[in-house]
């Protein structure tokens, strides 16, 4: 199978792109030679969108989810739509309204990991309520604090980048990875981080996500409720909007 050009990867932000269908799995997802459309991953969503022919054959998009390795990305069709056939070009249109939010969402939940500098047991990210999990035996944390010492890292309005390391970059610098249990994924020859503040002075971590370009773009956003886990893992819901008042 050809590879796909995940152009994501490099700019989150691009809405519209132009494509070949250069796969149909059994089940009818598409796979193609290039793609804006993200796929399930690392607690983030896939994308939904619209594909559409040169035929004027519109295809919405249900999901988008990674097939035998993370580079194959495959386009659910929603039920009842025209099929594409390999070899059509097509045009490619992803829920910007929903991208967006999820990408403010998930970079809020990175902002999050640099205020509570626990190792993470879990994460999901949502359109309006996420979740990071961190393995801390006594929080002694209030979701007034952490919204507090979040909302500064927002407003700061710091820069949000990406750049690709080594296998053996990575090996050397362990501490870049934040998970207690999920390794990236290596055996490609490159590691691609996310990284926050000037000289990534804010954080610097492996993730395949996609992000908005600096903080303030985050918004408002707080802790709704800090629940306990089990012994020592406590869970950090993320919702848009101000803290509301007691």
């Amino acid at each position: 199978m050809s590879s796909t050009e995940i152009l994501f990867r490099e700019d989150s932000y691009l809405r519209e792109a132009e494509a070949t269908v250069i796969g149909v799995t059994d089940t009818g997802g598409l796979l193609l030679d290039r793609t804006i459309f993200y796929a399930a991953s690392g607690g983030q969503p896939g994308d939904t969108g619209r594909i559409v022919s040169e035929s004027d054959a519109s295809v919405d998009i249900a999901s988008t989810v990674t097939g035998a390795t993370k580079d194959e990305i495959v386009h659910v069709p929603a039920p009842g739509v025209p099929a594409l056939t390999v070899g059509d070009r097509v045009r490619l249109a992803i829920d910007w309204e929903r991208r967006y939010r999820l990408m403010r969402m998930h970079t809020a939940c990175h902002i999050l990991t640099v205020v509570c500098s626990y190792p993470i047991t879990g994460a999901a990210v949502a359109e309006d309520d996420s979740r990071v999990d961190f393995d801390i035996p006594d929080a002694g944390l209030d979701k007034e604090t952490v919204t507090r010492r979040l909302m500064e890292l927002v407003e700061a309005d710091h820069p949000v980048f990406t750049r690709w390391i080594t296998d053996a970059e990575l090996a050397a610098n362990p501490g870049l990875v934040k998970s207690k249990h999920v390794r990236p994924p290596t055996g490609t020859g490159r590691i691609r981080l996310v990284c926050i503040g000037e000289g990534e002075g804010v954080d610097s971590q492996p993730c395949g996500g996609t992000h908005v370009r600096r903080t303030s773009e985050v918004g408002q956003i707080h802790i709704g409720k800090i629940e306990k886990k089990g012994r020592e893992n406590r869970r950090f819901r993320l919702r848009f909007g101000p803290l509301p008042a007691n």
